[in-house]
């Protein structure tokens, strides 16, 4: 079963238990994958990547207004923002661990033969490619940049 069509069930289950916190935001997941396929000169069907990066996006958005809805004092909008993008992120594959991430890194950078800071968009697009949608594009920089500076000393 595809992503969009575990939320449209998903949705259908929500909407008869009337809960409407999970129908809400599973409408709004749902919207945005629909409105991604309409996007452009030509509709089209999006991949399950596609649907995941789409979902990936929206996560990341409700985390952010959470953040700045807490540095507003808005901690009743920043909980829903929150509970959303924990929904949400249900949906998409469990990102790999910090420790997986860590080992991911030396191991490209064996591989690629980088010594310095200088090497660091190889091993980044190449420590992206393996890491795949569920890791965190500032964690991967941090990971790499450090093991990089630890090589060039």
């Amino acid at each position: 079963m595809s992503t969009l069509d575990r939320l449209d069930t998903d949705l259908t289950a929500a909407m008869k238990a009337r809960d409407t916190f999970r129908t809400g935001t599973l409408r709004q997941a749902i919207g945005a994958v629909r409105a991604e396929a309409k996007a452009g000169p030509t509709a089209r069907e999006l991949d399950e990547d596609a649907v995941l990066a789409v979902l990936a996006r929206e996560v990341k958005k409700r985390r952010e207004s959470a953040q700045i809805y807490t540095d507003a004092g808005a901690a009743d909008r920043a909980a829903t923002e929150t509970a959303e993008a924990d929904l949400i992120a249900t949906y998409l594959p469990a990102a790999p661990t910090g420790e997986e991430l860590a080992t991911l890194v030396r191991t490209v950078v064996d591989e690629l033969g980088a010594t310095s800071p200088t090497d660091m968009g190889r091993v980044m697009k190449e420590v992206s490619a393996r890491a795949g949608r569920g890791a965190d594009g500032r964690t991967l920089s941090t990971l790499v940049r450090e093991e990089l500076a630890t090589r060039a000393s």
